[in-house]
């Protein structure tokens, strides 16, 4: 079953950019290839309860279960040793990515606490966007009376485009708010 975003942007969004940029081949206009959640550890690295609270969180929000990562290089001044588990992430394809971004237009950023948009420079040259949430509770899945440890995640959307004023356009055409200033 293909989600309301998704038929959103087979029906509307591509057509509009075909015409936007004169682009007469549907192939040729950008989609969403990935989404990726990631969560770093970073104070809480030794505390096996709070890596529990990450992982949970992440399977609620993704419907997938997450992969830890790992320290590729030891770091001393982090008491970092190569290997160590330092986050977890999730990385979204298909019709699961597209239910995930249409919930996270929708819902979770307007839950997000004094949030006036998202800002142009976190776009990417590269035509992908990255945005830092603070509190994991802004997700509908997380209820704040059974969350002990409080968390922020980074969510990474990556278009198929290297084209930034491109990519920028198909997102704003997804719904996301950009903040205008």
């Amino acid at each position: 079953m293909i989600s309301r975003l998704h038929q959103l942007y087979r029906q509307t969004v591509v057509p509009e950019l075909k015409k936007q940029y004169g682009l007469t081949n549907t192939l040729a206009v950008p989609t969403i290839k990935k989404i990726v959640l990631n969560v770093g550890f970073g104070k809480h690295l030794k505390d096996p309860k709070h890596e529990e609270t990450v992982m949970l969180t992440l399977e609620r929000i993704s419907g997938q279960h997450p992969v830890k990562t790992k320290a590729k290089k030891s770091v001393a001044a982090f008491k970092l040793r190569q290997g160590m588990v330092i986050g977890a992430s999730v990385t979204l394809r298909g019709e699961r990515m597209w239910e995930f971004l249409d919930k996270f237009v929708n819902v979770t950023l307007a839950r997000v606490r004094d949030f006036h948009g998202i800002p142009a420079t976190s776009m990417g040259k590269s035509g992908s966007i990255t945005i830092g949430i603070k509190e994991n509770i802004v997700f509908p899945e997380i209820r704040s009376d059974e969350i002990e440890h409080l968390h922020g995640l980074e969510v990474t959307i990556v278009t198929s485009t290297n084209d930034q004023p491109l990519a920028q356009s198909l997102l704003k055409h997804l719904g996301f708010p950009f903040s205008t200033i």
